[in-house]
């Protein structure tokens, strides 16, 4: 199981607690608001019983205790209406608005009418009393607390992983470039020996009937140069060039069929041979390569790989698909990152720089465009032509 793998299943584990800790403060919250609601509306049924005492009631001598248990409500709003729903009595409502606008209590009785069934008091035959309420402010902001909880949550983690996110790349880039430069730095110190040997061996006279070895001795040094300028402009603005992009595509997909298989199919479709692209060739060469072996990984030497160039008003599109084993969709964004590889050897930074390249170096995009396990996949890169 590779770092990827790993990282994956931390973030399903931490996703799943999230939800738990959601779940629980949900339930939690909705039985404190159920029992609130329950306290409330057994309040507003005292009120009523009150209400009704009252209106019938013919030898009432202290009516301040029944007042007192009236005003011991103060936290839920209630108004109350007669047969004709003119309203006689209200409690817990913004007194200033009620003096100041004259719509305010009806406005509230409306509400409450689409809020809950009143209750119904028979104060004589054919005359009722009906006490209308809301729940109260206390109750609705208990509803609404976990999900303002939830968002300053969200909010806090969205930030904290963005900070997490961007530290994390830079320091990425920054061991990128160092080690790119490390890599150049040593690979300079051989690859200059060993041109001036081959340098040697081209002018002795004794090496005239294996000059064919030493021709390819002196190419495979070329390849050493080219792979150490690569490293060394890891980390450094490339110069762009404008460029026929079929005809550097030819040379790498020409470099890698003369080292592939024959069992190896190569079909190279282009509409228009004369198509200009702005690149630096050598990193671009070393893109089209990086995606050409995993290719040639994807069908383990023996198989299809088709590149195709399309082309619309201001981007060339290279699509480079295998006939291999395909990528699960999970582990399409995955493989971009360092450190992702399906074999035992290797780093797995070849697709990482290849993003690198194409996205911050040439302005364009690379993705998988398509992949299904048993059904190959295809890589697509768009960039702007000139």
């Amino acid at each position: 199981m590779n770092i990827y793998e790993r990282k994956y299943r931390w973030k399903i584990v931490l996703v799943l607690s999230a939800l738990f800790i959601v779940a629980a403060t949900l339930i939690y919250t909705d039985n404190l608001a159920t029992k609130l609601a329950k306290e409330e509306k057994q309040k507003v049924a005292q009120i009523a019983n009150v209400y009704h005492y009252i209106a019938t009631a013919t030898d009432i001598t202290d009516y301040g205790f029944f007042v007192e248990l009236i005003q011991a409500n103060t936290t839920v709003p209630i108004i109350s209406t007669d047969n004709e729903g003119h309203i006689v009595a209200h409690l817990n409502l913004d007194t200033a608005k009620v003096v100041a606008d004259s719509t305010y209590l009806p406005r509230c009785l409306e509400d409450m009418k689409d809020y809950a069934e009143p209750i119904k008091l028979e104060i004589s035959s054919g005359i009722y009393q009906y006490v209308y309420y809301k729940h109260s402010i206390l109750y609705q902001q208990l509803l609404y607390y976990p999900y303002v909880q939830l968002l300053i949550i969200a909010a806090f983690l969205i930030v904290a992983y963005t900070l997490f996110n961007t530290a994390r790349k830079s320091e990425q880039n920054r061991v990128w470039v160092g080690m790119a430069k490390e890599t150049a730095h040593q690979l300079g110190t051989p690859i200059s020996s060993l041109v001036a040997w081959v340098e040697y061996l081209e002018q002795s006279p004794e090496m005239e009937q294996k000059r064919s070895v030493v021709e390819e001795m002196g190419k495979d040094v070329q390849r050493l140069e080219l792979i150490a300028d690569r490293f060394s402009k890891v980390g450094s603005q490339p110069d762009l060039t404008e460029k026929n992009l079929i005809t550097e595509l030819e040379y790498s997909i020409d470099y890698i069929k003369r080292r592939s298989s024959k069992k190896v199919s190569f079909d190279f479709q282009y509409p228009n041979p004369n198509m200009q692209v702005k690149m630096n060739v050598i990193l671009f060469n070393w893109v089209i390569e990086n995606l050409l072996k995993n290719a040639l990984d994807a069908i383990d030497g023996i198989g299809d790989i088709v590149i195709k160039v399309e082309e619309d008003t201001d981007h060339a599109i290279i699509d480079i698909s295998d006939s291999g084993k395909g990528i699960p969709r999970s582990k399409q964004k995955t493989v971009f990152e360092p450190g992702y590889s399906t074999k035992k050897r290797g780093w797995g930074l070849g697709l990482t720089l290849a993003k690198r390249i194409t996205e911050s170096y040439h302005k364009g995009k690379i993705f998988v465009k398509q992949s299904a396990p048993g059904k190959g996949t295809t890589f697509r890169i768009i960039l702007p032509k000139s």
